[in-house]
């Protein structure tokens, strides 16, 4: 079995990498895998460093949007795990035009490849995001999608793409589409690695507007193991949510980051709302329970708990990202 994992440098495709090659997808036993990424500031060659030695390990520095270079990966791969994605809001809301080439048209180049070369299944790892907000009850897989962003757009879009890929051509496709990650390697951008690493560096953490927004909280492994599922036995054409079920307002995250850390709220500024910033999010994540067996394992408290030592104990991994490459636009 040959795996290629598009943006397999950054933090949920490394996850995927890092387990599989431990053997903690028994599908994928033995499996050999190819990582392609171009390494922008999200992703980074460290993520990989706990299974570099492995020999069933191949990195590819390269860009999804380039179809020569995808074209000459996908050859012999019978599983294809697309994470390769521009992925912060606040980046898309500055500009969001590497969010539409990287997410839509380097959606379309595996997708193309992966039609031309006969793969066995292609999993498209999307985002919650796409169903827009929600406030009350939550959103199946059938629900209208209804993204809010530039970021949450170019992602529904790829996710049609690759239905599409599957209705019009037979392409073994399906979506995955996740809550709120967390969890080590996660780019300190994001609120829950943003607000540790601030912590750990006596920081203020910024909270946008009241701080009530709702967010469901999926430890990276979960969702990965969630992924490795949908790629061992997903029937194509699907769409399949991974969830935990754990909703936190972010001032509720804060909270359980302050008490880790041993701080007070005296550690937090209030800063002006993020445009368009979505209320809460909350998937129904039933239908990969019922057919595939997934539950989340990890629990919220052991896992933040976890994440946090993480960091703590791996300075060397996120100061030097956080210090020339971190722009800070928030979470």
């Amino acid at each position: 079995m040959r795996v290629l994992v598009t943006g397999g440098a950054g933090f949920i495709g490394s996850n995927f990498v890092r387990r599989a090659l431990s053997g903690a997808y028994p599908a994928f036993a033995g499996a050999d895998i190819v990582v392609l990424d171009k390494l922008t500031y999200a992703g980074t060659r460290q993520s990989l460093d706990p299974v570099a030695d492995d020999p069933r390990l191949t990195f590819a520095h390269g860009d999804v949007c380039d179809p020569d270079m995808v074209d000459g990966l996908m050859k012999d791969v019978t599983t294809v795990v697309h994470c390769a994605a521009e992925t912060h809001v606040d980046r898309s809301i500055r500009d969001g035009s590497a969010f539409v080439t990287t997410n839509v048209l380097g959606t379309h180049v595996v997708l193309e490849a992966g039609l031309r070369h006969g793969v066995d299944k292609v999993v498209v790892v999307s985002t919650d995001e796409v169903y827009g907000s929600i406030d009350t009850g939550s959103w199946g897989e059938d629900e209208p999608l209804r993204p809010s962003s530039p970021y949450s757009a170019s992602k529904a879009a790829g996710d049609m793409l690759a239905l599409a890929f599957f209705h019009t051509h037979g392409l073994p496709v399906c979506v995955t589409r996740c809550s709120n990650n967390y969890g080590p390697y996660q780019f300190p951008e994001k609120l829950i690695p943003l607000f540790i690493t601030g912590l750990l560096d006596g920081e203020k953490l910024p909270v946008y507007g009241d701080g009530r927004n709702v967010r469901e909280w999926t430890h990276v492994d979960d969702h990965c193991r969630g992924v490795a599922l949908v790629a061992e036995r997903g029937r194509p054409g699907e769409v399949y949510n991974i969830g935990s079920g754990t909703e936190l307002t972010n001032l509720d995250t804060t909270r359980h980051l302050l008490e880790i850390c041993g701080a007070d709220w005296s550690a937090v500024r209030f800063v002006d709302d993020r445009k368009g910033h979505d209320r809460r999010y909350s998937l129904d994540s039933a239908k990969i329970g019922t057919e595939l067996g997934y539950r989340a394992e990890v629990p919220f408290p052991d896992g933040l708990r976890s994440t946090v030592r993480w960091y703590a104990e791996h300075r060397s991994w996120w100061e030097p990202l956080k210090r020339e490459l971190f722009e800070p636009v928030g979470s």
